[in-house]
């Protein structure tokens, strides 16, 4: 049988396999501070991001028109739908909340994360893996949007709402990024 301690450094000692191939840098300083615990490791990590993506039933390759770690400007998303209108294309907008996936070497250790992640904030956290061998929880936020924003290259709203739109979604990542703070401060 591997060890907990084995596959922590099996994992990560592997090559970042997310698509934009490098750490979102709002999150990196939580991770590494979990990463240097005995108890725990990350497998996946993401501070919260803005996405405008095409309306497909599966990910495929140029489904994204627009994906950000930061906040957006009205320019910014503006340009992106100017850009897919004349290829009357169907887009979503989302914004989407910080999700982490914690490897713990036990449930008590489980517990005390999801404790510490609860006090942060991250009051939809849960243990979302429980085995002999596997214990994995799911720190993750509330703060998320996801709404139908253009429909065969009309844009669906108006630009007081894209503005309002814009706003609100900088806020939730704002809202967000505290959080990560707050737990890594807590750790």
């Amino acid at each position: 049988m591997i060890t907990f301690s084995r596959r922590k450094a099996d994992i990560l000692g592997k090559a970042d396999k997310s698509s934009i191939g490098e750490w979102d840098k709002h999150i990196l300083k939580l991770c590494e501070k979990i990463n240097k615990k005995q108890e725990y490791y990350t497998l996946s990590s993401c501070s919260g991001r803005i996405i405008l993506l095409k309306n497909l039933e599966k990910k495929q390759p140029g489904m994204f028109i627009l994906r950000t770690h930061e906040k957006i400007s009205f320019n910014e998303l503006k340009k992106a739908l100017n850009e897919a209108e004349s290829k009357k294309e169907n887009l979503i907008f989302k914004q989407e909340q910080p999700i982490i996936h914690v490897a713990c070497a036990t449930l008590k250790d489980a517990e005390e994360m999801l404790k510490k992640a609860q006090i942060a904030g991250f009051k939809h956290s849960g243990i979302m893996t429980l085995s002999e061998n596997r214990v994995v929880l799911e720190i993750i936020g509330s703060e998320q949007l996801s709404l139908p924003i253009m429909q065969n290259g009309k844009i669906l709203v108006d630009d007081n709402f894209l503005k309002i739109l814009i706003k609100e979604s900088n806020r939730r990542l704002e809202i967000s990024w505290n959080k990560i703070e707050r737990l890594q401060k807590i750790i």
